[in-house]
């Protein structure tokens, strides 16, 4: 399918609808007040470059690209660029965006309504790297003929110089990330910015806000300096208010178009949020955070007076800040420039002033980039230097966000450092506090460190923290943070970002590639984390994610999915897909990776459990022998039956509380008519999750638990009373799910202790 309406979509789309898309879509079916619009999905975008015949024309190009000559790089992204604007767009695709197109323009009653087009990357706003500013955005395009030509565009960015760079420099390869483009009507804002929901630095529970006047342009991309504010979240109360002057804005001009001008002398200085605004915003971001689990990176508007949602994706550099230094900074020299602390750490080097796209190549490793504002371009430089300073911007804006996933430091919004700087003179940043001082400071090389008295210690716990992992690059992540293993390894990703539906592979006689093509990107999780376990869960996507694959045309339509054929009632319905990824596993397995187990989704009934283990068998890999075969529990029946699971025979099980609660609540989680419904803390659904873990523990059968669940720390608390044996979460929350572990445990003890006194 080339085009899919936001409602239709939700957070697992990505390899459908890349991030932006798949994000705007669970935001709309979270009830969040999103303008309308569709995605045109990465499907049409591939099907385009095949029946354009350049796809290899492009990746022969890439591969003889050194992206540290930038000269080079740009040269060849241009090629790219002109190639896929010269090629034509099958008409079908045509026909079907004009209609998307019109059907947008009689819902918000307007004429050639004026619509925002979105690059939406399938490898971008994830966990571990956001691609800030990667592709590019359109604004205020109106007209079939202009938002099909922009599309064009969309699709062309994808190579531009700056999205190669990045991709090389996180190890995606460019075959394997494709674009889809959101097209989205316009909110013609008053006012706009972004919100941070915890600090992006710190991961302190505040809501980070900035904003300015006009359109959101203008904080993203830093070319003014915003106001900033902070709001404790846990009782809205605004912390801090700090006004800037706004110098530009980014409006309508009077035929439509997005253009840049003075901000009015007497609003420069004016308080962009009142109060009950920021309010607003602050509890629209706690429904947000709660909403997807983990905090959030958004983008927001008012326009006449309404607030809606533009974007959101995960914050991708928690956990990254370095230690606090300190006074460090309080023995350097005279104060130069002053700004917003916005990637923290110290740097020194010598001053390079970029005010040019050309002036680049000036960048060598260790010096100070010093500009008026970064650009996505400048990402290649960045990467060189040590530090990075700018006049305009704030926390939120490009160059912070890159800083901070680039581990520079960084300090924003100086107002003045392109002038009072000089070129070539040697000077020391401050990114957490936001001040650049005069000379080099020379780092110390650290010694070999100590064991040094009272110094905390690793914290040990009996009950496992392990991570939750979707996408095979995330793996590395994940295991640097000392999870003891994957309690969940989703296959979904793995099959469907290839945009071949899994069961077209065997129809087409292509089953090994089907199985080379799981088993390389599992094999890269088992290599990150070996020799602690990973647990495979087998494929569980509803027929939704299936229709618009190549090979997906057959799908039923199903009036609701999460109800319907997915998980292992549709693997036993066709069991040449089940046994593909049993025959991934088998072949990891013969290679040493004997530390993947496989489980089951979505099971009704131990009869199933039955089936999928005879299937396992007849490809000569035995359950329990040659591995640990386990099942997730998501149905009230399979807790309330766990007994006769454990006859039939397990090694393990995971609690899936997200699809557990909403099915013994009769609650769709992505309703929100009913969302205010939905709580694992239901003694309903807190009774099936005990009852699970101590049948498990007293038949020395593993339980774990990877819902949403197991990152709440009072419920944490819970399951550890009730003996779960491991925790499995996102990859963010492991530190804390850790401690709340380990005083769990130790309150145990310690009762015990105090009840036999």
């Amino acid at each position: 399918m080339y085009v899919i309406k936001f409602e239709d979509l939700s957070k697992s789309d990505i390899g459908i609808a890349g991030g932006k898309g798949a994000n705007l879509g669970e935001l709309t079916q979270a009830g969040i007040p999103v303008p309308p619009g569709f995605v045109v999905t990465a499907q049409a975008y591939e099907k385009f470059m095949e029946e354009a015949g350049i796809n290899d024309k492009v990746m022969s190009i890439l591969d003889e690209i050194d992206i540290n000559d930038t000269k080079a790089l740009q040269a060849a992204a241009e090629e790219i660029k002109n190639m896929i604007k010269e090629s034509s767009i099958p008409e079908d695709m045509i026909i079907m965006i004009r209609e998307a197109y019109n059907q947008l323009c009689q819902r918000v009653g307007e004429d050639d309504t004026d619509v925002a087009i979105r690059s939406s990357a399938t490898a971008e706003d994830l966990p571990e790297a956001s691609f800030a500013g990667q592709q590019d955005t359109f604004l205020h395009v109106a007209g079939d003929d202009e938002v099909i030509e922009y599309i064009r565009r969309c699709w062309a960015s994808l190579f531009e110089a700056r999205a190669i760079f990045y991709r090389e420099e996180n190890n995606f390869e460019h075959s394997k990330v494709y674009i889809a483009v959101v097209v989205q009507k316009m909110a013609n804002a008053d006012k706009a910015g972004v919100m941070f929901t915890a600090h992006p630095s710190t991961g302190e529970e505040i809501a980070l806000i900035e904003g300015s006047w006009g359109l959101g342009e203008s904080v993203v991309s830093g070319d003014v300096t915003p106001d900033n504010y902070q709001v404790d979240k846990a009782n809205n109360e605004i912390l801090n208010v700090t006004i800037s002057d706004k110098k530009v804005m980014y409006t309508n001009d009077e035929n439509g178009t997005s253009v840049r001008v003075d901000v009015p002398e007497e609003k420069r200085k004016e308080r962009v949020l009142s109060d009950e605004e920021l309010i607003e915003l602050t509890e629209m971001g706690k429904r947000i955070q709660k909403h997807y689990g983990e905090p959030m990176d958004t983008e927001w508007a008012f326009e006449n007076g309404e607030l809606f949602l533009l974007q959101a994706r995960p914050i991708t550099t928690l956990g990254d800040a370095v230690a606090d230094d300190g006074d460090a900074s309080s023995q350097l020299g005279e104060v130069l420039v002053r700004g917003l602390g916005a990637s923290p750490g110290m740097a020194s080097g010598k001053v390079k002033i970029v005010l040019d796209i050309d002036e680049l190549d000036k960048i060598k490793d260790g010096d100070i980039m010093v500009t008026t504002m970064t650009t996505p371009d400048m990402v290649p430089a960045m990467r060189r230097a040590s530090g990075i300073v700018t006049d305009e911007g704030g926390v939120t804006c490009h160059a912070s966000i890159i800083s901070r996933e680039l581990g520079i430091p960084c300090v924003v919004g100086t107002g003045d450092a392109t002038t009072t700087l000089k070129e070539n003179t040697g000077v020391t940043l401050d990114g957490k506090k936001g001040l650049v001082f005069e000379g080099i400071t020379e780092t110390k090389e650290e010694a070999a460190p100590q064991v040094v008295a009272g110094a905390a210690a690793p914290i040990i716990t009996v009950t496992e923290v392990k991570a939750n992992v979707s996408m095979p690059e995330a793996a590395e992540k994940a295991a640097a943070t000392g999870a003891d293993g994957v309690g969940l390894l989703r296959t979904e990703h793995l099959m469907l970002t290839a945009g071949v539906h899994p069961y077209k592979f065997i129809m087409d006689g292509r089953e090994d590639e089907l199985i080379n093509t799981i088993a390389e990107n599992v094999q890269i999780v088992a290599d990150a984390f070996y020799p602690k376990p990973v647990w495979y869960r087998t494929l569980d996507a509803p027929t939704d994610e299936f229709i618009t694959l190549e090979g997906g045309e057959n799908e039923p339509r199903e009036h609701n999915p999460m109800l319907g054929w997915r998980g292992i009632r549709r693997e036993l319905d066709q069991p040449e897909i089940l046994q593909c990824e049993f025959k991934a596993i088998k072949k990891l397995h013969e290679q040493g990776y004997t530390n993947i187990g496989i489980m089951i989704p979505l099971s009704q009934s131990p009869e199933e459990l039955k089936k999928a283990k005879e299937l396992c068998s007849e490809i000569g890999f035995e359950p329990h022998k040659d591995v640990e075969f386990g099942m997730m529990v998501e149905i009230p029946a399979a807790a309330i039956m766990i007994d006769e699971y454990i006859d039939v025979g397990i090694d393990f099980v995971s609690l899936g509380t997200n699809d557990l609660t909403q099915y013994t609540l009769a609650v769709d989680r992505n309703n929100e008519f009913v969302a205010k419904h939905y709580t694992e803390e239901h003694p309903a659904v807190m009774k099936l999750i005990e009852r699970t873990i101590r049948k498990c523990a007293e038949a020395g059968v593993k339980c774990s638990i990877c819902g949403q669940a197991g990152s709440v720390p009072h419920i944490v608390e819970k399951l550890v009373e009730f003996g779960i044996t491991s925790v499995s979460s996102n990859t963010d929350a492991i530190a804390d799910v850790r401690k709340t572990v380990a005083r769990a445990e130790q309150k145990i003890i310690l009762d015990a202790a105090r009840r036999r006194l």
